[in-house]
């Protein structure tokens, strides 16, 4: 059921890909910030609650109706129900559309439209960076995005289904990784979660995230230069700020021969007094070629070709289940 609930949904996501802002994802941000409007009350213990409802409450209501409909009304609704919520957990285009744009831009020689694209998409401040920067910042932004928005949901999804879980991994995952993003930044009227919340959002994400981010960075060794990208994932990974991330991109950096790492952009708001603190956070870069349009197709040629390679582990696996 995995496998052809994972290809249905990529197909579905690229025929008719899911506007960023629609009501499915409004409504779940507003769940976010109730929830932690309602139970941050400032303690540890406190706070796991409150992850626990934001998180998990979703999760297994979301695994009850599978349930419900595959013993209730048949495994084909179940399906239905897995690529409805992998449809909008799981997909290229919600990010995809950055990056085209600033591929475009670059190809057409308008570094200015570019860089304010970059700017845009991130919330950062791009100033004027060379060319092959925004090369090297699209790339590694991309990589996450890709990591986060595929990889990840991917494999949390085929872990639990296989168990018979459901869609349990997908919702898990993606609300980790949205709640840690939206309790980091000031709420509409200005109040901030607690530290606490931030604390327990930041490490509950790190968890999650810590064996996706290797299989991730372990499928672009195998598609990829497998010897230069497990010297990168071995040796280069602490050019980066988060450990995760870094795993990933340095094994990007292997896989194909690219050089990515080095000073961070900054947010909005920061000036230069936060220079040296920036430069502590990926101030090395990996070896490799300097950032060249031209990789924009190699990076596109590593992501798909790993997800190809997961799909098909992923049939054998759903294929070994029948039989068995």
């Amino acid at each position: 059921m995995s496998f052809f609930a994972i290809l249905l949904a990529l197909v579905l996501e690229q025929a008719r890909p899911l506007n960023p802002v629609n009501a499915i994802y409004t409504r779940v941000e507003r769940w976010v910030s109730w929830v932690s409007r309602t139970f941050d009350a400032g303690v540890r213990h406190q706070a796991w609650v409150t992850w626990g409802i934001t998180v998990l409450g979703p999760a297994i209501l979301a695994m009850l109706v599978h349930w419900g409909l595959e013993f209730g009304l048949g495994w084909l609704f179940a399906v239905i129900w897995n690529v409805a919520l992998l449809y909008v957990t799981l997909g290229f285009r919600q990010f995809s559309h950055h990056f085209t744009a600033i591929r475009e831009a670059l190809e057409e020689g308008n570094e200015t439209k570019a860089r304010e694209l970059l700017a845009q998409w991130q919330q950062v401040q791009v100033g004027q960076i060379p060319r092959s920067e925004i090369v090297r910042h699209v790339i590694e932004y991309s990589m996450i995005a890709a990591h986060r928005h595929v990889f990840g949901v991917f494999f949390w999804y085929a872990a639990l289904s296989i168990i018979g879980l459901g869609p349990v991994g997908a919702v898990v995952y993606r609300l980790t990784e949205l709640a840690q993003r939206r309790w980091q930044e000031p709420t509409s009227d200005g109040s901030v979660t607690s530290e606490a919340l931030r604390s327990v959002a930041t490490r509950a994400w790190v968890a999650m995230d810590w064996l996706p981010s290797r299989m991730t960075a372990l499928g672009f060794a195998i598609v990829g230069s497998f010897e230069d990208a497990m010297d990168g994932w071995r040796n280069h990974a602490q050019n980066f700020p988060d450990d995760n991330d870094g795993v990933i991109l340095a094994a990007t950096a292997g896989a194909i021969n690219i050089r990515l790492g080095g000073a961070p952009l900054k947010a909005p708001g920061q000036d230069g007094e936060d220079d040296e603190a920036n430069d502590t956070m990926g101030g090395s870069s990996t070896p490799g070629r300097v950032p060249e349009v031209a990789h924009f197709a190699q990076v596109v040629g590593l992501v798909w070709r790993t997800v190809i390679m997961w799909l098909v582990l992923v049939a054998l696996l759903t294929m070994a289940n029948l039989v068995g």
